[in-house]
């Protein structure tokens, strides 16, 4: 291995492929592509309703079925990506994105849609999500909160610039000239950071991760997915990150749903309409979360900043709800629920690399990251379902309290020791 590229600052005959932060800004813009099919589904919600003629529960299917391929099969992904490496899967993924709306925009029955911009709108995200993640904790093995924080910001921030031209195409040429159009300029983008996205050197390693911040400790050992699998740490944090999932995936999935209930959707907010409004917002809070909480990991440890973070989440959670019928506050509290809930997708990685290792970071957090899967359909469908049943989102909002409330209470009383045990006891360094 040439000594200039296991620096951190490699000298200027070493490719800029190979430079850590070149790395860490395309993998910002690949996660921008990717984010929009989540983030601005809601605004695809009702136009389908119209469309289809089908009931909100169904017409949610589409995003349950974008959320559970996109992380149920990460697993899968991740060793795909370790084996046959990030160029090739990462094009791939990167097709199917733009395919996913492009044939969405065409579907005529509710099935069709889940099979177009469900099954391969979640099997092109899934994979270039999880290897843009398995990526950075490679190469920011110092910085591991901070460097996963930004790319999952990229996939919170990336929707801000497509919102309101999402919403304003919709508005004008209708939802299906919508998703052709947009579905190609994802495409094209995708394929292009695809060819310029590279795995660290064999053996490389920078300059300052002798110096790591005494508040994160990290293994010696690099745990295979069957060895990870085997240990209770790792369904712990499986377990909370369902948790956070379902309630941050409800917000998301159901905003548009709950602010024409509420009565502000449509209510103007220095001159804009609250709900395009508030989704803005939320993109930005979502994004700004993510390296910030990580950033903070970093410092104060990672359970510790989970408690901090899930705890914030539920006072927005119940603010929003006293405030529903205030359309300023809406908009405002939206974003503070984005702010208190995004951070999972730094945090988890992080900690789960920290205690497994990097060598096999891509397949292990794609386990870890079926838990989104099972957040999307408790989320979605099932708390699109609650709120038919009981003609009330209250209820459905008081849930997801309570989980945020049980989740930072785990990380605290419960992750926080049994991680400091495995570190003194089973793994040593």
């Amino acid at each position: 291995m040439s000594p200039a590229i296991s620096r951190e600052l490699p000298s200027p005959g070493v490719s800029v492929l190979y430079r850590r932060w070149f790395q860490l800004t395309v993998g910002v813009i690949t996660m921008m592509a990717i984010s929009s099919p989540q983030y601005v589904w809601t605004l695809f919600v009702k136009p389908l309703q119209t469309r289809l003629d089908a009931s909100l529960a169904a017409i949610q299917v589409t995003f349950s079925v974008l959320i559970v391929v996109q992380t149920w099969l990460s697993p899968l992904q991740g060793f795909w990506i370790e084996r046959f490496g990030e160029r090739t899967l990462f094009s791939i993924g990167g097709l199917l994105v733009g395919a996913s709306w492009v044939l969405g925009s065409y579907a005529a029955t509710p099935m069709q849609l889940y099979l177009t911009y469900g099954l391969l709108g979640g099997l092109g995200t899934g994979i270039i999500y999880i290897g843009i993640v398995g990526l950075m904790v490679k190469w920011f093995p110092d910085r591991r909160g901070f460097a996963t924080g930004m790319v999952a910001a990229g996939y919170g921030f990336g929707a801000i610039v497509f919102t309101f031209p999402v919403d304003s195409a919709i508005k004008a040429n209708g939802y299906q000239s919508t998703l052709i159009s947009f579905g190609l300029v994802f495409g094209a983008v995708l394929l292009i950071t695809a060819q310029l996205l590279r795995r660290p050197p064999a053996g490389w390693q920078p300059l300052r991760a002798a110096a790591q911040q005494a508040a994160v400790k990290q293994t010696g050992r690099q745990y295979s997915p069957k060895e990870m699998l085997r240990t209770p740490i790792f369904w712990l944090m499986f377990g909370m990150m369902s948790m956070m999932s379902t309630g941050g995936l409800m917000v998301t999935s159901q905003l548009s749903a709950f602010a024409r209930e509420f009565g502000v959707a449509q209510v103007l907010v220095y001159g804009l309409a609250a709900l395009p409004l508030a989704l803005t917002v939320d993109r930005v809070m979502n994004g700004a979360t993510r390296p910030f909480f990580g950033w903070v990991s970093d410092r104060i440890g990672r359970e510790n900043t989970m408690g901090l973070a899930f705890l914030l989440e539920a006072v927005a959670v119940f603010l929003l709800l006293s405030f529903k019928e205030d359309a300023l506050a809406f908009v405002l509290l939206s974003g503070l629920v984005f702010f208190g809930w995004g951070e999972i997708f730094s945090l988890f990685p992080s900690t789960l690399t920290d205690t497994y290792g990097a060598e096999h970071a891509t397949t292990n957090y794609g386990f870890l990251y079926i838990a989104q899967g099972i957040g999307s359909v408790l989320g979605g469908p099932v708390a699109a379902m609650l709120h038919d049943s009981l003609g009330s989102w209250v209820p459905v909002f008081y849930i997801v309290i309570g989980l945020d409330i049980l989740t930072a209470l785990l990380a605290l009383l419960v992750l926080k020791p049994m991680r400091r045990r495995w570190f003194q006891t089973v793994d040593p360094g």
